[in-house]
């Protein structure tokens, strides 16, 4: 089966490998002129244990699934990644109740290791640390994400597959028995494909919006919500990734490490009406204030802009977040073709669980 896929992100690339893998002759479009320029170059590299989501959605269970083939993927194909665990605090009792239905939800969700300590445990652990409890989560960690996403593209390559860069695609119809796709770019033309999958990140819903007969109420509205980072600008003094309890739209403001050492913070929830990648500075403030709730020696003038990602939201403020959309024929009644909507964290950790998820989807 020769089947296209639309965007060269995590999801993208995880998907194409594993259709090559499966057999099939697999093409990637991909409008930019390299790998993950979109969603996936903008993100914290944090491998999710699966705490958070609803017991049974999409994103619990190809979170889990997919955060220990990821550490399987990594180890078998040189990914630099780190275990290096999370602690989620709790500065009050409030707090500390959330924390505990963390822990509930997560062990529902069948994350393993899951233990609750108090704070002068969690200080052992972490020093700099203020709370009165935690939540601490070994099976968290970090991974090189474009190591990770170089190392799916070989493989795909390896397989037979290739990527089409500064390819758009501008249409698409079915035309029994097969899909006709009109790129643009360099090599503009019309070629036809058994299947497609559309994993095109912020521009998931405008495509689906470009394919001919596509019931209009089966695209989600798409919100945009800005996430934003700042580095530190002293000597890394945590360990271990670091989180509050979670806000509207995201988890918290929080202690994300890489694989170089350095140490920032990040991201915030900024709603926003269109792209832009832009830091605002003055947005420091509010890090300082959420920041020493949990780190109160955090010393002035130490922040400083680094980067933002902006996460491709099916829900906005005020509202519970939405799950994965993995629409195939059985949501849209069109044959071989898969529309992915609302993919944002834990994408990352769950890109080869939902990848092999959408082969199926195919068949």
């Amino acid at each position: 089966m020769q089947v296209l896929v639309i965007g060269a992100g995590v999801v993208g690339l995880a998907s194409a490998r594993a259709a090559a893998l499966a057999g099939h002759d697999v093409t990637v479009a991909e409008m930019t002129g390299g790998i993950a320029n979109g969603v996936s170059s903008r993100n914290s590299e944090v491998v999710h244990a699966g705490l958070y989501y609803p017991t049974n959605s999409l994103r619990a269970r190809h979170c889990v699934r997919g955060r220990r083939m990821l550490y399987e993927f990594s180890e078998t194909h040189g990914v630099a990644y780190r275990k290096c665990g999370k602690l989620v605090v709790a500065t009050s009792e409030a707090e500390l109740a959330k924390v505990e239905a963390i822990k509930r939800q997560g062990e529902l969700n069948g994350v393993e290791d899951l233990e609750m300590i108090g704070g002068n445990a969690a200080r052992a652990l972490e020093s700099e640390l203020s709370c009165i409890g935690a939540l601490i989560s070994p099976q968290s960690g970090i991974v090189d994400s474009h190591g990770f996403m170089r190392a799916l593209w070989g493989e795909l390559e390896d397989r037979g597959g290739m990527i089409a860069f500064q390819t758009p695609v501008e249409r698409m119809s079915y035309r029994a028995p097969r899909w006709r796709v009109q790129f643009g770019g360099r090599d503009a033309g019309a070629v036809d494909f058994d299947a497609v999958v559309n994993s095109a990140g912020l521009g998931a819903q405008a495509l689906a919006r470009r394919i001919d007969g596509y019931p209009a109420e089966k695209v989600p509205r798409l919100i945009l919500a800005k996430g934003n980072y700042f580095g530190f600008t002293g000597r890394p003094v945590f360990s271990r990734l670091v989180y509050p309890t979670p806000v509207d739209g995201g988890l918290g403001v929080h202690v994300t490490l890489d694989l170089a050492g350095r140490m920032r913070f990040g991201p915030d929830v900024e709603w926003i009406a269109q792209e832009d990648y832009s830091v605002d500075a003055a947005r420091a403030d509010a890090f300082y204030a959420r920041i020493r709730s949990y780190w109160p020696g955090l010393p002035d003038n130490s922040l400083a802009p680094d980067y933002c990602g902006i996460r491709p939201k099916l829900t906005g403020p005020g509202e519970p977040a939405a799950d994965f959309v993995i629409a195939g024929p059985d949501a849209h009644c069109m044959p071989r073709l898969v529309n992915l909507f609302g993919i944002e964290s834990p994408g990352l950790t769950a890109s080869l669980s939902i990848a092999q998820g959408v082969v199926k989807l195919l068949a």
